[in-house]
């Protein structure tokens, strides 16, 4: 008669080891993926405890193994759908990988990003990927580092973290927009993102600590520089942090006797509030405005008009880091990696020439 025990009950390794007929330390060795077996006992084993329906005990594999099997990621507004998709690229990666993710939200805060790592190390997890609410303030992530914790930059980097990072080529993709928009007649163009200063308004580029916005902003400047555009540090405008602020900002745009021709959102969540507003003035896209949006969001193809968009490779921002990551967990060295991905301009129906 078999003398398994019942599926109701806690199944130990030493029961697999009972049933397979292994002792059991070659059955933790299976169950816990380290050591060499034959692919004989393997089978036994891995048969043995399908029968029983074994669960490992998490904490005890961690002690033995040494790794906790998760992986930490920290990013910045989880109702962005921008964050949404990276952190499901970083997800099937991990997941493919034998690794189970635990995500928490920064609120683009440092305080509450620095709890969050206290939180992760203290769950004992064996990497982090982290965005970073501010590059400035990064000393608990060089912290994390120092221990030999794996980390991966995602979407924004350092430039006194030596870690992987994976980034989009934020710069070359708002140098393009600008230089149309340029083209096009546009001299009013403003820039408006929920990166906030002190006082609230924008002075240099050196005020941004997000380096993908910083990186936009840089571009937007240069190339409005190169056009002869002069004090155009006034057309950007910061603070966009809630749909209630951005209302504020872009209905004081509008309103304004030197209302913009052009508007450049940073995110897809700003740039639907601005197609929100701009109706409520008795305005048309793109007769009276036009309008640019980073984040290829859903809701940007199946407005009238469609919005043309900055496609980023969000998802691959994900995967990428994520592969980063499990790669040195699985033990590869070398220098850190710099990876910048390409976004592509999606043509609408947004845009136009400028008004007269």
């Amino acid at each position: 008669m078999d003398q398994s025990p019942p599926r109701n009950t806690s199944v130990t390794v030493a029961d697999v080891a009972h049933k397979a007929g292994v002792s059991k330390a070659t059955a933790a060795r299976v169950l816990g993926g380290y050591g060499t077996v034959s692919d004989r006992v393997r089978e036994v084993v891995t048969a043995a405890a399908r029968a029983l329906d074994y669960r490992p005990n998490e904490i005890a594999r961690s002690m033995t193994t040494g790794r906790s099997g998760t992986i930490g990621v920290v990013v910045g507004d989880i109702e962005n759908p921008f964050f949404s998709l990276a952190v499901r690229g970083i997800t099937d990666v991990a997941r493919q990988a034998g690794f189970t993710v635990i995500l928490i939200n920064s609120g683009e805060d440092v305080a509450a990003e620095k709890a969050a790592i206290r939180t992760l190390l203290a769950k004992r997890v064996d990497g982090l990927i982290v965005s970073p609410a501010k590059e400035s303030e990064v000393e608990h992530l060089r912290e994390a580092s120092r221990s030999g914790l794996p980390l991966a930059l995602l979407d924004r980097g350092s430039d006194t973290l030596d870690v992987d990072t994976v980034i989009a080529d934020d710069r070359h993709a708002a140098e393009g927009i600008t230089r149309r928009l340029v083209a096009l007649g546009h001299r009013r163009i403003a820039y408006l993102t929920a990166c906030d200063t002190p006082d609230h308004r924008f002075h240099t580029a050196d005020d941004i600590n997000t380096g993908s916005v910083r990186r936009r902003i840089e571009g937007f400047l240069g190339v409005c520089r190169e056009a002869g555009l002069a004090e155009m540090e006034d057309w950007v405008h910061v603070g966009a942090v809630t749909s209630e602020h951005t209302r504020r900002i872009v209905t004081a745009m509008l309103q304004s006797a030197q209302r913009p021709t052009a508007i450049i959102a940073s995110d897809s969540v700003i740039g639907l509030e601005v197609f929100k507003v701009h109706r409520e003035f008795g305005l048309s896209i793109p007769e009276d405005l036009s309008l640019v949006s980073f984040h290829d969001a859903d809701w940007t193809s199946v407005t009238t008009p469609p919005v043309t968009v900055v496609r980023q490779p969000v998802y691959g921002l994900g995967e990428t880091a994520a592969k980063l990551l499990v790669a040195r967990l699985n033990g590869n060295g070398g220098e850190a990696n710099r990876i910048v991905l390409r976004t592509e301009v999606v043509d609408r129906a947004s845009v136009a020439d400028a008004p007269a």
